[in-house]
């Protein structure tokens, strides 16, 4: 039965002993979406071998209780080994909720648990509410859903997640409403961690597992980490994106001079990356990366939901289009109308003037 079913887990993914930034950021939205349900609490499942040095992180980024589970077995990713020992403890624990990070390990985890389960999986949500008002709030604001016939004051439980479909040009909202747990995988960048509480504590559990070497069935001989320029949209503090208004590929000449000269990165509409402009690894929006950085340049993008929807949250927009009615001005701080091949060079000569 679901009511047997309570708390928020989140995969508290580590990488080397290194908690990765999306299981932060995962923890701040669970402890949000626990206030929310009420009696419930965000409980961390930490997994590897000799990581219990991260539960006092755990707890000073809003952990109420920590699941721990430890093995030398664990010491490396395995499907099989991380699959199992989880798996066993949802099982014995029933929480209500379990998040992922949308990373190459999540996205490899979160499916094979939810069929051992028997349960849904949403992949790659930008969104995730419970309170009804609370998601009719966020389509009024953010999306061109009718919300006229739904009932803000609805007793629905359930978790709402959002995520673009249908190639970004729609976002669909999914529900588990017969079997638990209801699980997601989640962008990094989309939620706001907490601010962090060194004094901040909480319930340690030590899980007991039942891992052997038969349930493995990789060994992991080696780890080469592969060394080339990788893009940071997600930490960046400052991005110059480029959109189809840039003309064509050179154009990103231009965005990465101003990149340089503000001390931030080359980000792109989908459209540039369709046309073959620029590596998809730029990609800002629904389809790419979700980014929220303190200055966002937005150079010849229209502004498209897709985009929108994957950086409107950055503290301050700049956008430069020439077209007046476009629609990134209306969530622009600062409104540049004009020729960007002007704009950007008068931007870079007036820098070093300051």
């Amino acid at each position: 039965m679901n009511s047997e079913y309570k708390d928020i887990w989140v995969f508290t993914e580590q990488r080397n002993g290194k908690l990765m930034n999306v299981a932060l950021e995962l923890l701040g939205e669970g402890y949000r979406l626990s206030r929310e349900i009420g009696d419930s609490k965000v409980c961390a499942v930490l997994v590897g071998n000799k990581v219990d040095t991260l539960v006092n992180e755990l707890y000073a980024y809003g952990a109420d209780k920590v699941y721990l589970i430890q093995d030398e077995l664990l010491q490396n990713y395995t499907t099989d080994g991380y699959t199992k020992v989880i798996t066993d403890a949802i099982r014995e624990y029933k929480p209500e909720i379990v998040l992922f990070g949308a990373t190459h390990i999540g996205r490899d985890l979160a499916p094979r648990i939810a069929a051992r389960l028997d349960t849904g999986l949403t992949a790659d949500c930008t969104r995730l509410d419970v309170k009804v008002s609370n998601y009719i709030d966020y389509l009024d604001k953010y999306t061109t859903s009718n919300t006229a016939n739904l009932d803000r004051n609805s007793e629905d439980k359930n978790l709402k997640q959002t995520r673009p479909a249908f190639g970004g040009n729609l976002m669909a909202t999914i529900i588990c409403p017969n079997n638990r747990p209801q699980m997601s995988t989640v962008r990094p960048g989309v939620m706001q961690k907490r601010e962090k509480n060194t004094c901040a504590t909480g319930e340690l559990v030590t899980v007991a597992h039942k891992l052997s070497k038969d349930d493995i069935y990789i060994t992991v001989v080696e780890q080469v980490n592969e060394v080339k320029e990788l893009v940071s949209l997600t930490d960046a503090k400052i991005i110059c994106s480029g959109g189809r208004g840039l003309g064509d590929a050179s154009g990103f000449e231009l965005i990465k001079k101003l990149a340089d000269k503000v001390g931030g990165v080359v980000g792109a509409s989908r459209a540039a990356v369709d046309s073959g402009w620029i590596d998809q690894s730029h990609q800002v929006g629904q389809t790419g990366t979700t980014v929220k950085p303190n200055i966002y340049f937005a150079c010849g993008i229209s502004g498209a939901i897709q985009h929108l929807a994957g950086m409107q949250t950055s503290d301050i927009i700049i956008a430069i289009n020439k077209d007046p009615e476009a629609p990134i001005f209306e969530v622009a701080d600062y409104a540049l109308i004009g020729d960007l091949h002007k704009i950007i060079p008068e931007i870079i000569a007036q820098w070093d003037e300051n």
